[in-house]
């Protein structure tokens, strides 16, 4: 008896904070539904406009913040570097040079082949950083994500100069402010594409968790190295790829999310996992809310707050890693 109580015991504890956690982010999503300037409760078709335009907001809020911090977690895990994310590893801006060309190849594209060209990309532009990365001996915590940011810097230099050859530089500025307030009923279903690959996170935690140990240790116990970081590779660039197309940029959330969770429980890939998709939708809400009322009618991207609030992160972790070494 005393034999069953322990185990059900030891689950429990390790459930409710999951649990509570649940419950205030659900909290945070429903604020979410109810903040702005439209009045839906009493204004004419306010109820319309709820459907129309607060709740797939919301939904797209869940889902962008869920699995682009995913994205940061997986890649982190990759490189072996926990300053690493798709916007300090130029995934982002070679998302947005994808978008930016396959506009100008196909004037007329539909958004799905937007998103097209910008997963391709992405794709692309983050296997160049990795064979950079495996060309470079000194692999310190501080060098990798400087050679992300240093080639993510190329690239956005390039796609700037395309722009105003082509005179698509606002259209590029509007593309990479990462903000909600485009969101609407016919605008964001693309996003459910990442919800998919979240799915997939879930399913593969154990192999990413193993290639992240190394290529020599994930040969040696039977794993095919070369097939899991592909399939990484192409999950990030999926990811970044869709959100970029539809919200924009959203600045060190894979970066800000996965270290947060880590210094609180460790650093176990499957256990982490919710806790990484909760707080990831709980920072891009929390932003998201503040943008909308923080100058209220007008609205601040929630890419500015986001980058803000990351920076500071950022610099904490380099400090506080600094101090441990």
């Amino acid at each position: 008896m005393w034999g069953q109580r322990g185990p059900r015991g030891s689950r429990w504890r390790a459930a409710w904070p999951l649990l509570l956690g649940t419950v205030a982010v659900l909290g945070l999503v429903v604020a979410s539904l109810f903040v702005g300037v439209y009045d839906i409760t009493t204004a004419e078709g306010g109820w319309e406009m709820f459907f129309i335009t607060r709740v797939p907001r919301t939904i797209a809020l869940v889902l962008a913040g869920a699995t682009m911090a995913m994205a940061g977690l997986v890649m982190q895990l990759m490189t072996q570097n926990r300053f690493v994310e798709p916007t300090t590893t130029g995934t982002t801006e070679w998302a947005g040079l994808g978008l930016l060309v396959t506009m100008l190849v196909v004037p007329n594209a539909s958004v799905f082949d937007r998103m097209l060209g910008s997963v391709l990309f992405a794709f692309v532009g983050t296997m160049v950083f990795f064979a950079f990365l495996q060309r470079v001996t000194l692999k310190s915590s501080l060098i990798v994500p400087i050679i992300g940011i240093m080639l993510g810097a190329v690239v956005g230099a390039f796609s700037t100069y395309l722009a105003l050859q082509t005179d698509m530089l606002q259209q590029l500025g509007i593309w990479f402010a990462g903000s909600f307030t485009g969101v609407v009923r016919g605008r964001y279903e693309l996003l459910f594409i990442v919800l998919a690959i979240g799915i997939l996170v879930f399913l593969l935690a154990d192999r990413f968790t193993v290639a992240g140990l190394g290529k020599d240790i994930a040969t040696n116990i039977g794993l095919n190295y070369t097939a899991v970081l592909l399939t990484g590779v192409s999950m990030i660039a999926i990811v970044t790829g869709v959100v970029t197309v539809v919200i924009g940029s959203l600045p060190f959330l894979g970066l800000i999310v996965p270290n947060v969770v880590s210094m609180f429980r460790g650093d176990n890939l499957r256990t982490n996992l919710p806790w990484v998709c909760l707080v990831g939708i709980a920072v891009v809400t929390v932003c998201d809310i503040i943008g909308r009322t923080v100058i209220m009618p007008f609205e601040v991207p929630v890419s500015l707050i986001l980058g803000v609030v990351g920076a500071v992160v950022f610099i904490g972790l380099l400090v506080r890693r600094r101090k441990h070494v």
